[in-house]
This record gives structure tokens, sequence and C-alpha cells, in this order.
């Protein structure tokens, strides 16, 4: 029997600390078109048992660009758990506002796009259509954006104002100066009201991977965006990347890039709660 959330249980739900990105897949499980297919499978089941000795209770699950727009897994899992987890879906450029509104009440708060290694990610961005972002503010949703490094800046003046943004993996900026175009475009859109997030994470996916550098862009963004902007993910399993998936240290590194434990419990847990638990 389900019992019905007090208010001071609602208020404990509220400080617990938050995974804002991790994902679940089968082995050998993936989209015809896949670039990257994995050999092993990764539950719920794993992440929680990794993550719950940290004092990491609640997650988002980002729906892996290998599975395309194939959400089920992604669903099966937050219906697990369905005070604790939340999801970032990928959809398909057609896809409806009613369609949407069910992966809303299915525990999805974002939409996923995943930039990457496309060629030409400025054309692919300006060529999304019109009823796509349309469709994503009527159904209440983010967008979460995966782009390569020094991207951001070209990319995000094509998102809409009125949408939410999160920005993968430290947002991958080429300086780390006040200067450099990804954080100026970040700093001039939240000038704006146009809310944009940076989830702090994925380390080893910089184009200098080293705990030094992820430390000083961790402190620029605290310095030009705000601790009320940023956020913390794991990225388990580290796909592509599986030599880092140890999560004792991936959740380790953020002492590191925000010492102060104020700062630590605003991106862990108040942070997600504005925009994953609204």
């Amino acid at each position: 029997m389900q019992i019905a959330m007090t208010q001071e249980n609602a208020n404990q739900q509220s400080a617990l600390a938050c995974d804002c990105h991790f994902h679940v897949f089968n082995a050998n499980e993936s989209a015809t078109d896949a670039r990257y297919v994995p050999a092993y499978t990764s539950t719920l089941d794993d992440w929680a048992s990794a993550a719950r000795p940290c004092g990491v209770t609640r997650g988002v699950i980002v729906q892996p660009s290998f599975l395309g727009t194939d959400n089920s897994r992604m669903l099966a899992a937050i219906a697990q758990q369905p005070h604790a987890l939340r999801g970032v879906a990928v959809v398909a450029p057609e896809v409806t506002v009613p369609e949407l509104q069910a992966l809303h009440a299915g525990g999805v708060r974002g939409v996923r796009l995943n930039l990457s290694g496309v060629r030409d990610d400025e054309s692919a961005m300006r060529d999304i259509p019109t009823q796509w972002w349309s469709a994503l503010i009527e159904a209440d949703l983010h967008l979460e954006l995966h782009t390569d490094v020094g991207r951001v800046a070209t990319l995000l003046p094509h998102v809409p104002r009125d949408i939410v943004v999160v920005l993968d993996h430290f947002a991958k900026p080429e300086l780390i100066s006040g200067n450099d175009a990804t954080v100026s475009a970040v700093r001039a859109r939240n000038a704006l009201g146009g809310a944009t997030y940076v989830t702090l994470g994925g380390a080893y996916r910089q184009s200098v991977p080293n705990a030094s550098r992820c430390a000083e862009i961790a402190a620029l963004w605290r310095d030009e965006v705000g601790i009320k902007r940023l956020l913390w993910g794991s990225d388990w399993p580290c796909t592509n990347h599986e030599h880092a998936a140890n999560y004792v240290a991936l959740f380790d590194a953020l002492s590191a890039w925000l010492p102060d434990t104020g700062d630590r419990h605003v991106a862990l847990s108040e942070n997600a709660n504005s925009i994953y638990w609204r």
C-alpha cells in the first residue's frame, strides 16, 4: 500500500542528494543507426548500489543516445521509484504534445539533444521545427544539450528563451576565462531571463581531462553564473569511458569542484528540486 507523503517527508525528500545524469540499458541493445553498442548491462539496481554509500538516493535517468527514441526502459525504471527518480528522454522531430505530456506523466522532465560529433551541428539545430520547441514549452519540459568543446556559443542562441536549458559535462568551454565564448553565451542568456544550468560531471569528456582543470572550470561557472545554476551528474556507468566508473571517486570529485559544503548542498539537492521535482 502506498502511503501519502507528509509535509515532513516531503521536506526530507527535498534535501536528498541527487545524481542528475546516469544511464540504464541492456547489453547489445541499441537503435539501428547507433554509433555505439554496449557490451554490458547497466541496471537501476547497479546504479543504486553504487550511489547509496555516497548518500545519493535520488537520480535522473538520461536516455543514452544509442537507444534512440525508445524510452521504455527508462520509463520502466522510473516507475519502480517514482518519488526518487526522474528522466530525460530522446524524442523524434515530429513528436506531439500529447506524447510529451505522457512522458511528463511518467516522470520525464527534459528532452535530450545530442549534437556531439555532428559535423554541421548548427544546421541540425536550425532545422529543428518550430513546433518541436513549442511542444516542449507546452509539455513543460527543458532541453538537455550535449555538444562538442566550444560549440555552445553557436548553438545556444537557437533555443527559445522560454525553454530551460541544461548543458551536459561542464558545457565544455574552450578557455578557463569569463571571456570564453561558451561562458559569455550562458551568462548572457541567464541575464536575459533564459534559465541555463550546467551539469558538473563527465570530467573525462573534457578536451583536457585532468582534475585541476575541471576544478578550475567548476570555479569559473560558480563565479560567472552562480551556484543556483549548477547541478551534479555521475554519468554512470561512463559509457566509452568505463575505466572511470568508480562511483565513489566520481562523487568525491565534487568536493574538489565545489569545496564549500553549502555550495555542494545547493548543487546536489536544491537545484535538482527546481527543475526535476517542481
